[in-house]
Parts: C-alpha cells; structure tokens; sequence
C-alpha cells in the first residue's frame, strides 16, 4: 500500500486540529488544579466523551478487528470486557472516588488509609502501569504509518505521537486535553462507522473484490489470485494442506519453489517474500485460527475457557484500575455527576465497539494475507483499499487512518496528564506547575524510548497485560478501600506488591518466551485468573492480621465516601498541600502521615 495524498492530508488535518484545540483550551490553565484536574468543573456528558476518547485507544481501533480476524468468536470477549469494565465502575468505585475529594490514586489511598508508605508504593505502580499501556499506543503509531508509508520507519509515527501530546501537555495538562478527547471521540467514531457502512453496502451488492472465501465455509480462507506477501518479522507459518509456494530468500533476487507439507509449521525469516498461488489456502501465524470453522466457534477446551475467564477478570476489573480512567472522574464536580458519566460511557462505548467488530471479520475475507504476516492489527487499514480499489478505497483508508492517528494521540494524551500528575506531585513533591511540565516532558520520552527498543506484539494482547496489572494492584485496594472498614495499610501494600510483582513475573516470563520459542504456558500470557484471587486474598489476610494499621478516622473517611452529595460532606483536598507532611493529624499506622 502507497502513501496517498488523501491519507497524508488526513493525518495531518488531525494532528493540526489536535495542537490547536490543545493550544486553545492551555490559554485557561494558569494553576496546578487545571493542570490536573480541569478546575472539576467538567459536565457529565463531555466527561463521558473525554474519557471514550481517551480510553478507545490503539487495541480498540486496530487491535479489535486485528484480534476478531485472527481468533473469530474468542476475540468477542475484547469488547465485552472493555465496555463491561465501566458497569463495574459505576456499581462501585465512581461516586465514592469522586467524593473522596483526591487528585490522583495515591493521593486517594492517602486519604482513606492515612500512610506515606503506601502513598509513595502506589505512585511506582502508577508509573509502571501507565507507561505499560502508553507504549503500544506508540507502537500503534509506527504500524499505522508504516501498513501506508512501507519506506518510514515504525519510529516516525511513534516520534509524531509524542511530540504532539507533549506539546498539548505541557500547555494546559487535564484542562488542555479534555475538549481535545472529547472532539477525537466523535472523530473516531466517524472514521470507524462511516467506512463500515460504505463497505457493507459493496458487500450486499455484491461488487468488491475477490474474498477469500465465505465465513461458512469449514476451510481456511484461500488466495483467489496470486498473492505475493512481504515478511517484515520472523514468524511461524502453520499450513493444513501440501501447499506450493514461491520463496525470496533476503537479499536475494531470484525465487525458488518449495511445498510445504500438511499439517507442518515452517519458521520464516524477516525480509523474505512469500508467492501463493490462486485458490491456495491461507496459512496463518502460529497462534492464529486457520480453519473458519474453528474461527467461528469459541474455544471448547478447559484451557479456552480459562482463558476467557482470565480475560474477563482482567478487564472488568482492571478498567477501574487505571490511572488515565480514574484520573477523569476527579474532573466531575461532584459523585453523582461521576456515576452518570460512567452511564453515559457504557454507551458510547457499545455503540463503537459494533464496528471493529464487523470490520474484523470481513477482514477474513478479503485481506487473508496479514493472517501470513502476523501483522492483523493492520486490519481496519487495509480492509478498504482491499474490497474498493481506486479513489473510493484511497478516501476509506484516509479516513480510518486519520481515526487511528485520533486513537494514539487521544490514549497517550491522557496516560501522559495521569503518569505526570502523579510523578510531579509524588515524586517532585511540590506539585507545581512547572514539575508538572517537566514531569510530562521525562515520561514521554521515557515512554518512546520504551516503544523503539521492546518488541510489538499484538496491541489487544499487550494492552491485556496492563489491564491485569492495573486489576491485580488496583482493584482490590480500590473496592475493599471503599466497601471495607477493616482495611489497614500494611494490607493494601501487601496485596499491590503481590499481584504487581506476580504480573510483572508473568509478563517477563511472556517476553523471554517469545523470544526462545514461545514455551510459556497461557497464565504468562493471561494471569489475571490467578493474581487477582491472590491480590485479594493477601489484602484482607494482612488487614486481618494488622489491625493497628486501621485509621482512627475511618468512620468519618467512609461516611465523606458514601453520604449523598447534598449533605454536604465531600470535601476536595488542596493540591498546594501535594508533598507537604500535616502533623496536625495523627493517624494510626507505621511511618509519617498526611492528611
């Protein structure tokens, strides 16, 4: 695919607007409290909006369709549990979050627990968790120009991202990018919904292309004419039949022709060209659905299942968990305005998620090829090009690029104002405007950084790992913090340190295998089964066992966290005291408290 001028123009309309939003909204932040959390000022619905726009990032607007097309009816559960998180939000955390009166995460178990300690542990999660999920986004970047720009290197999208985010930051922080994510929501959704019907309406006409086959058919899609495939990472190719095919060592200018046995799996080098014949079957990477039956079908073994449920307790429970999201309803101006942003979000999000969907699975039919190279996330970039060759198809594609470039800088704009804000505040220990710029400046390049040297993988699995992280250390303290009386702080450390250190063992694990052979069982690729339970468990075990690490306030903590907003007992807790030790208080536990 070659870069167009229609998709050239619309990445750049995008960026352009972006800035200027950014820019515009930055001329009404002059303190720390815009900075972090737009004055709390902002109304439910745009609230909603941001916070759609943030969250939809690079594995909802590529990784969706890329994981539909590559594992069928088990790539559903993406979807249901990045929308289902929000029901959870809503029952449990949203309201009495809000009411907390709290800036950030940590500042909030502070506030409920009372330790500096544990204060301090939480801030290096939130780092950890934030720039987990705020490297794919970048890597996004560098795959969407590339699948349209083949000559640029994965580092340009992912530099472009960067600047651009930084800049709107360091401008105006929360308060700069609310109306930008609430704008790149709409943006989205139009660049995702809009080619959706129009390659429909081809497809019920009965017009496009040439498919690979239908969906009902029990056979793995087929090349309907010869195909040449660009191998740009090392994979493993599975084949079911005896299949013919044409190999370009790299540097080499002259192909060979080799069969492929049934039911084999051949390693293929990075920089080799692959030629199909028309009508032969597909083969797929690996891990990759090959027979559409299958495809069709969710798993049926216990191992499929286990998985699934993994999943589901990574993302219903880790959404609540994230600091980009939980940042957000800060913004409210009060809990009752928090739960109906969290409605409202339910929504928007539902409504989104029907079109990667969709686009996904005709993806199947007619871009096969990226089941070869491994690279499905590029899915929603290539569908249009592939079914209205032309002008038509050159549009299409501008417009979903410019929705995925909206992707990248809505997720990363938001991750940057939660991971700064936290940092300036926690770690600079003066919550200033200016640690705030500074620490939004370390971040996002600590953050590129990251994206150039780790290996991609796909954005809905890598996007998965973090949303395990944040269920694993976040949750538990999040939902007992708020429910539970009987939480001490020595427990809420034990639980984020247990679950944080058993996922980040499975993600390290994860990393070497893929690069030794893949021998890693699933739980290193899924662990959430196992490491929430876990994190759970040790919480109230610990708490049970450290009564004196109770705070001698709970009762009035609890009742500012869950009285009705007009009885007047939510009380916001001043950001110039950021880092500052009030000894007008004593509080139960080990080590120094705040208020």
């Amino acid at each position: 695919m070659q870069l167009s001028p229609w998709t050239l123009t619309g990445v750049v309309l995008v960026a352009a607007v972006t800035f200027y939003l950014g820019r515009r909204s930055s001329r009404f932040a002059n303190s720390t409290h815009d900075f972090l959390v737009a004055r709390r000022t902002v109304r439910s619905r745009r609230n909603a909006a941001a916070i759609s726009g943030e969250y939809l990032s690079a594995a909802s607007f590529l990784g969706v369709a890329g994981i539909v097309l590559k594992d069928g009816a088990d790539g559903l559960w993406y979807p249901i549990g990045f929308t289902g998180g929000y029901l959870a939000m809503m029952l449990f955390v949203a309201a009495p979050l809000r009411r907390s009166g709290a800036y950030t995460l940590p500042d909030f178990l502070e506030a409920r627990l009372g330790s500096v300690a544990l204060r301090r542990c939480a801030t290096w999660f939130v780092v950890v968790v934030g720039i987990l999920y705020l490297v794919p986004q970048l890597q996004g970047a560098g795959l969407a120009l590339k699948t349209v720009l083949p000559a640029a290197p994965p580092v340009i999208g992912a530099a472009v991202v960067t600047v651009i985010v930084v800049a709107n930051v360091l401008g105006g922080g929360m308060r700069a990018i609310t109306l930008v994510q609430a704008f790149q929501y709409w943006l989205k959704l139009f660049a995702i919904a809009v080619p959706a019907f129009v390659l429909c309406a081809v497809f019920v006409t009965g017009n496009p292309a040439a498919s690979a086959g239908a969906l009902g058919s029990p056979a793995p899609p087929m090349f309907p004419q010869q195909t040449t495939v660009d191998i740009q990472t090392d994979v493993r190719l599975h084949v079911d039949e005896v299949t013919p095919v044409g190999v370009r060592e790299p540097g080499s200018d002259t192909d060979r022709t080799v069969v492929w046995a049934g039911s084999a799996t051949e390693q293929v080098a990075a920089g080799t060209k692959l030629t199909f014949p028309a009508g032969t079957q597909v083969p797929t990477v690996s891990d990759a659905v090959s027979a559409n039956s299958d495809w069709l079908s969710p798993g049926k073994g216990l191992t499929d299942l286990l998985q699934t449920y993994s999943l589901l307790i990574a993302t219903f429970l880790g959404t609540m968990g994230l600091p980009h999201v939980l940042v957000r309803f800060y913004t409210n101006p009060d809990g009752k305005a928090a739960r109906r942003t969290a409605v409202h979000v339910l929504l928007l999000l539902g409504l989104f998620y029907l079109f990667p969907t969709l686009l996904g699975a005709m993806s199947r039919m007619y871009v096969p090829q990226l089941l070869v190279t491994g690279q499905t996330d590029a899915a929603v970039l290539a569908l249009p090009h592939a079914m209205v060759p032309g002008l038509i198809g050159q549009v299409l594609t501008a417009v979903v690029m410019a929705g995925a470039f909206a992707a990248f800088l809505s997720t990363s704009s938001g991750l940057l104002v939660s991971v700064a804000g936290v940092v300036s505040t926690d770690v600079f220990g003066r919550g200033r405007v200016s640690d705030f710029r500074w620490a939004s400046l370390v971040v996002g390049v600590l953050a590129l950084a990251f994206a150039v040297l780790m290996r991609p993988t796909d954005l809905s699995l890598s996007v998965g790992m973090s949303f395990a992280l944040a269920a694993s250390v976040f949750s538990p303290v999040l939902v007992l913090g708020i429910w539970w009386r009987g939480l001490t702080w020595p427990g809420a450390m034990a639980g984020m340190i247990v679950g944080g250190v058993l996922v980040i063992g499975a993600l390290a694990t994860n990393t070497a295998s893929r690069y030794t052979g893949g021998w890693a069982p699933w739980l290193a690729d899924q662990p959430a089964l196992v490491t929430v339970p876990v994190a759970f468990a040790v919480t109230v075990l610990v708490s049970l066992a450290t009564p004196a690490g109770r705070p001698v306030d709970v009762n009035s903590v609890m009742l500012r966290l869950h009285a009705p907003d007009p009885l007047g007992f939510m009380r916001d807790r001043a950001v110039a005291r950021f880092g500052q030790i009030d000894t007008s208080k004593q509080r139960a536990g080990r080590g120094r408290h705040r208020k």
